[in-house]
């Protein structure tokens, strides 16, 4: 039997040519990433008009319209569940429930939800009466809801608005880059809960009570302000504050913000 013996000029030709290969490989897969983190993408925003909440509301989704001229995104914007299914959700990267309790939903967005998050078939960022998880309006506890949030059930609030020191946790998750250490929540509302979710959840920030002004004499002991569920397939954060426009003058707020759509979004 004939075996072809290579020449050293024929191996370094070999060689180089695994080597172009590889590069060309690399080159394609790189691009194909590229592409895929710069296409443009939709976000489904769940809101709450007018009331306490109003003037968050309306700052939130100026900012939402100029952050996506930027980013790449789009705002589909609904204040009813009605529309919800599996079907209608499919054309969203992410969900942000921007102050829309969790009640008041119809059997069909439930379960649509469930899917979403169970399924991965986006993400979620939910803001302060997101977590309002208990018997309200005449609606009982969404429970699927309190375990997504860490098992917990709505107890209090501090009995006025007030300004408080936030401290990060887990300064490496992508929701945190470029966040300072710890930093100031103008003029918002702190729920507290009947515990801690920090057994149920990630915790990525908690709230120094003792740093409130005014000093409020409601509080939790620990308090997770920003946290995330990784029980659930979905990337998904939750942030305790969301009461006041005022957040958006905080740089390090909107930062929160643009990394919890892009991460939530897969981006």
């Amino acid at each position: 039997m004939y075996t072809k013996r290579y020449t050293k000029a024929d191996q370094s030709f070999l060689y180089k040519g695994y080597i172009l290969g590889f590069l060309l490989l690399l080159c394609t897969i790189i691009m194909a990433t590229t592409a895929s983190a710069n296409e443009p993408f939709k976000v489904l925003v769940l809101t709450e008009r007018g009331g306490q909440h109003g003037y968050f509301t309306d700052t939130a989704l100026e900012w939402l319209k100029k952050t996506g001229m930027e980013e790449g995104f789009t705002i589909e914007e609904i204040n009813t569940t009605q529309k919800i299914n599996q079907t209608y959700l499919k054309q969203f990267k992410s969900i942000i429930q921007l102050d829309y309790p969790p009640y008041t939903w119809t059997k069909t967005a439930e379960e649509a939800f469930i899917d979403y998050i169970d399924n991965n078939r986006g993400g979620w960022v939910g803001f302060h009466h997101a977590a309002l998880l208990g018997d309200f309006d005449g609606y009982a506890m969404w429970d699927w809801f309190s375990q997504f949030m860490g098992g917990i059930r709505f107890k209090n609030y501090i009995a006025k608005t007030a300004s408080a020191t936030v401290y990060v946790e887990d300064q490496k998750h992508p929701v945190m880059k470029g966040v300072n250490p710890h930093f100031l929540i103008p003029n918002d509302e702190f729920y507290t809960f009947d515990k801690s979710p920090r057994a149920a959840v990630t915790v990525l920030a908690h709230v120094d009570e003792d740093s409130y002004q005014p000093d409020s004499a409601i509080k939790m002991g620990d308090h997770p302000v920003i946290w995330t569920n990784p029980n659930v397939k979905a990337r998904n954060v939750y942030f305790l504050f969301g009461h006041s426009g005022a957040l958006f003058a905080s740089k390090d707020f909107t930062t929160l913000f643009r990394n919890a759509i892009r991460w939530t979004a897969g981006k």
